[in-house]
């Protein structure tokens, strides 16, 4: 992990303040009540908190909004920041308040002073999450170890949620990792091996080779990477914390570690942004991670199809006529149309192997899902209503966009080949749903199915509330909360 900072809870220690070195956060409301930490930091900086206050700083101010006081008198702490939050706040609000503080984190230890705040939990998650800092590859970084200690009422009773928020933060913090990551140094064997790794936590982890994707049929996956020097692969990781009858939910993800284009080549600028191509994988690997250490009581697995689309002279041409693993044949109309490919033959595999209880597979697919819909909102794509639904209802309450797309007769036709089963591609109009509509294409009628196109919300160029500029780790937190809602209950 990229200097994951360690969380701590502890019981509220008053006469700790003053020799606190570091950055000390003190949660207040916006009708300037003080808790008993922030009467002692107030008493302690000669009322500088107090004056604050009454200087209207917090009035009306909504959750997130931070004061800082830099160098205080009377404290050893290089700053302390004023979070504005109610006492009882909804978890969205506290994490937005923890985000604010997180920004400001830097290296070495900080403080957060939240008393009996009934979302203490939900701070520290916003701040961690927020303090995320991508640099393995900066040579002047200060590596010092970062911990946040949470200074609180029932430290002791929070420790066991305070677990499930150290999974989720680790699941968020791997998928960042893995889609900010050069394809340098992400190769489609880096990716695997670093799943492998995941065996540690109680996964089973298994890395399909080009050998074995050539005998299973897999064409379609096999022909973008075949113009790449780095084989391609797909691994199978199974968490297996239900009944040892149920049947999983299958989770697939796109994990193209580089995306020229193909013969039909990207232009120039902006391809450096395709090492975010293989963002569905990252996701797809962060919430195994997150469903592992949490020790989740469902059966999921995760797919993710790895390869690596170059241009050369082995490289897949469009014209190419492909036959996938399901027998279907594909006309290959754009080679810069490759992810739907590597994800149909993932997903038949899924089916044909394990008859999941649903299937979900996610995708930085189109560049059209973007124009649709901005940064804002993932696309979501279903053929079932009761799935779909229960997956909007978590990315609602984890505060993760969303927006269902549709589906219909009118878009598939618009893939139909002179000349094979289908096209990879439909034309320019409708460009997200005749994707989703080709991968339909290759769901069985009995298995509930959500697409999720996150070309939009996987790396963005402008911070968000939880993350900094570039990947976001979108999707991690909803589809955890989606295998708890629906499969743990």
């Amino acid at each position: 992990m990229s200097n994951l900072m360690t969380t701590s809870f502890t019981a509220v220690d008053l006469d700790a303040l003053a020799g606190f070195e570091g950055r000390i956060a003190l949660v207040v409301a916006s009708d300037g009540k003080l808790d008993a930490g922030a009467r002692r930091v107030n008493r302690l900086t000669k009322g500088a908190v107090a004056r604050v206050i009454e200087a209207g700083k917090l009035k009306d101010a909504k959750a997130g909004k931070v004061v800082t006081l830099n160098f205080p008198a009377g404290l050893a702490a290089i700053a302390v920041d004023i979070l504005c939050l109610d006492c009882r706040p909804n978890a969205l609000d506290a994490r937005k308040a923890g985000a604010s503080f997180g920004k400001l984190i830097g290296q070495g230890g900080a403080l957060l002073v939240a008393g009996s705040n009934a979302k203490t939990v939900q701070i520290a998650l916003g701040a961690v999450m927020r303090a995320y800092d991508f640099n393995p590859h900066k040579t002047s970084v200060d590596d010092k170890a970062r911990n946040l200690s949470v200074m609180c009422a029932k430290a002791e009773e929070l420790e066991t949620e305070a677990a499930t928020l150290r999974a989720i933060v680790e699941g968020t913090h791997m998928t960042r990792d893995l889609i900010n990551e050069p394809a340098n140094v992400l190769t489609t064997t880096e990716f695997a091996d670093r799943l492998k790794e995941m065996e540690s936590l109680g996964l089973e982890v298994e890395v399909l080779e080009e050998a074995e994707l050539k005998t299973l049929g897999m064409g379609t996956l096999l022909c973008v990477g075949q113009g790449s020097d780095s084989p391609s692969k797909v691994v199978v990781m199974q968490w297996k914390g239900g009944a040892p009858e149920d049947k999983p939910l299958a989770l697939v993800g796109k994990g193209v570690v580089f995306d020229t284009g193909g013969i039909s080549l990207k232009p120039g600028a902006g391809m450096e942004d395709m090492t975010m191509d293989m963002g569905g994988a990252g996701v797809v690997s962060g919430v195994m991670r997150t469903l592992a250490m949490r020790g989740a009581k469902a059966n999921v697995v995760g797919l993710v199809g790895l390869v690596e689309n170059m241009p050369s002279g082995n490289a897949v041409r469009p014209g190419d006529v492909i036959t996938s693993m399901k027998g279907d044949t594909v006309e290959v109309i754009n080679t810069d149309a490759e992810g739907r490919l590597v994800l149909c033959d993932v997903m038949w595999y899924a089916q044909e192997r394990f008859e999941p209880v649903g299937m979900i597979d996610l995708a930085t697919l189109t560049g059209a899902i973007i124009v649709g819909l901005g940064h804002e909102n993932a696309g979501v794509f279903s053929n079932d209503d009761a799935l779909c639904n229960a997956f909007l209802k978590a990315a609602e309450a984890e505060g993760e966009g969303a927006w269902r797309m549709p589906l219909g007769q009118a878009y598939d036709d618009m893939l139909k080949s002179r000349i094979a089963d289908m096209k990879n591609i439909g034309g320019r109009a409708a460009g997200s749903v005749t994707a989703a509509q080709f991968l339909q294409r290759f769901v069985k009628d009995a298995t509930p199915w959500i697409h999720l196109d996150i070309a939009g919300v996987a790396s963005v160029k402008s911070e968000t509330i939880l993350a900094p500029v570039g990947a976001t780790g979108w999707g991690v937190m909803a589809l955890n909360r989606l295998v708890q809602d629906m499969f743990e209950a």
